[in-house]
């Protein structure tokens, strides 16, 4: 590839951690009988190998579809009305939750069951306060990890887009978090 670099080892090291867990899209086929033979050769009998039948590799099942990552601003499959409104805070909050001093286990376990309660009383938009971090922090560690937890598939299923908060609310140190309708 024209213009690539040798990556860091550090950088390796941090690429599979963030990889751990993932299943990639197109798993490798299997490998054939007998070791990865070359077209073309021949076995012990002096005889070419009948060709293996061409098949796809079976598919893992997955148990939803794959949804869209989602970062402030991404909104699948929300109408760009509910969308702008989203984002200048004109949506009446349903249910607020703050993480101010908690440690980011806590926080994590704290949002994963405030999004599944609100989602289960049918509560469509919340008010996530993170708080803006400390100033020895570029920004804080809770700020930047709720929208990683809010892209974890368990939270994902239920989330169709976050928004940072007006100044009113919260502002930088706060998301508006908006959840799809409950099924009934």
């Amino acid at each position: 590839m024209a213009g690539s670099r040798k990556i860091p080892d550090d950088e390796l090291q941090l690429w599979r951690r963030a990889m751990t867990g993932v299943t990639p899209l197109h798993p490798a086929p299997p490998e054939p009988p007998g070791g990865k033979g070359q077209p073309g050769t021949t076995d012990a009998a002096g005889a070419t190998p009948p060709k293996a039948a061409a098949h796809k590799p079976a598919r893992p099942e997955r148990p939803t579809t794959q949804l869209p990552h989602l970062a402030p601003g991404v909104t699948a499959g929300l109408d760009h009305r509910t969308a702008e409104r989203l984002r200048r805070g004109k949506l009446a909050i349903e249910a607020r939750l703050d993480l101010h001093g908690l440690r980011q286990a806590e926080a994590h376990a704290e949002l994963a069951g405030f999004v599944e309660r609100s989602y289960q009383a049918g509560l469509r938009v919340l008010l996530v306060i993170t708080g803006k971090g400390t100033l020895r922090e570029e920004a804080g560690v809770l700020r930047s990890q709720v929208p990683r937890w809010l892209n974890e598939p368990r939270l994902r299923q239920r989330v169709i887009g976050f928004q940072p908060a007006q100044r009113r609310h919260g502002g930088d140190g706060a998301l508006y978090v908006l959840l799809r309708r409950a099924r009934g």
